[in-house]
């Protein structure tokens, strides 16, 4: 008896199962646009059954199918592994009787309600680079020819399922390609956000003290330089405030630098715990701190000044914490920032030499 097993797959059998896997169809769902071909095959040439077949590794799996009951069949026991490799494009496979041809009378292959199968014509699925994917066939219970139009219309209905095939493969390629795209867009999303996060950070820290967070000197020099910053600080009163720690050296030279740091936190807490939003508070140098107060009069600030030297001398630290200030107004049109400055700067050497942990005023 012939041996029924399929002959050898050519070289190029891994290059065919992997044209064959880029469709995406082997045991994907039931899609009635294949269904109504085999439905339609087997009506154009009046077959009980038909099916789309596919030659996977092992195994000819139906996409598709009426009147065949398995949903596949191992490769030894399909026409269609024998008859494909060749194959031609627009050339039927055609086997007028399966009894009588000693390759397949032996498998017992039958049709979905138990009969022999007896007839089979099937129209070669190729991919365009000329990999064999499978058949489009039509099968039958007796043995039979097709008509010069059926094996037309079969041959016809090869070409529009080559063509699904296609379709399928590109809208699968467009979703990769846009899945692709998506996941390039949100990379480049996050990277840009991480970038812009490191600027700012960049900006916060060269315009921010990093031990207390107060701004700093430059930022102070940022803002002295803006034009419209000063225009509108010459437009409405404010007062300046000069903040310093008293005895800071002693601190440093008596309980250590991190102490001394911490005492230097103490009071950018206390300032910035007591200051409104559009208020500005800078480190102005070693222990030394300047806060800008716009649209606030001078009465208004001392009370400000006062809360926050009553929280420097409340901070939890080892030792006692006191600050001096002083605080002066600037009205617009009258007094330069410089001028009032000065004058600030003043009040705080009387509230020093007052015995400091004090405010002072100016009276000017």
């Amino acid at each position: 008896m012939p041996d029924p097993s399929p002959p050898s797959p050519p070289a190029d059998e891994a290059a065919r199962l992997l044209a064959l896997g880029a469709y995406g169809l082997l045991d994907s769902v039931a899609e009635s646009a294949y269904d109504d071909i085999v439905r339609l095959a087997a009506t154009l040439c009046d077959t009980p059954a038909a099916a789309i077949a596919l030659l996977d590794r092992e195994r000819v799996w139906f996409k598709a199918r009426v009147g065949v009951a398995p949903s596949e069949l191992p490769r030894s026991h399909s026409i269609c592994s024998e008859l494909i490799w060749h194959s031609q494009p627009d050339r039927l496979l055609v086997i007028d009787d399966v009894a009588a041809d000693p390759r397949f009378a032996a498998l017992g292959l039958s049709l979905e309600d138990g009969r022999p199968l007896r007839f089979y014509a099937g129209a070669p699925l190729w991919t365009p680079d000329g990999h064999p994917l499978g058949t489009i066939c039509v099968l039958d219970a007796a043995p039979r020819a097709l008509r010069a139009a059926q094996a037309e219309g079969l041959a016809a209905l090869g070409r529009q399922i080559q063509h699904l095939f296609e379709l399928r493969r590109y809208a699968m390629e467009q979703r990769r390609l846009l899945s692709e795209r998506e996941a390039f867009a949100s990379q480049l999303e996050r990277a840009q956000a991480d970038l812009q996060l490191r600027n700012e950070e960049l900006l916060h820290s060269a315009s921010h003290d990093a031990l207390t967070g107060l701004l700093n000197r430059t930022a102070l020099a940022q803002l002295q330089g803006n034009p419209e910053t000063m225009r509108q600080l010459g437009r409405v009163a404010y007062t300046l405030m000069l903040i310093d720690v008293d005895h800071f050296k002693q601190v440093n030279d008596r309980y250590g630098h991190l102490l001394g740091d911490r005492a230097l936190r103490a009071v950018a807490d206390a300032v910035a715990g007591s200051i409104r939003e559009g208020d500005v508070a800078i480190r102005y140098g070693g222990e030394e701190f300047l806060v800008v107060l716009p649209g606030t009069r001078l009465a208004v600030a001392a009370e400000v000044g006062e809360r926050i030297r009553a929280r420097v001398a409340r901070s939890a630290l080892p030792f006692a914490l006191t600050v001096s200030i002083g605080v002066a107004a600037g009205e617009p049109g009258r007094d330069a920032p410089e001028q009032v400055f000065d004058r600030a700067d003043q009040a705080l050497y009387r509230a020093k030499a007052g015995g400091r942990d004090r405010l002072v005023a100016d009276d000017g």
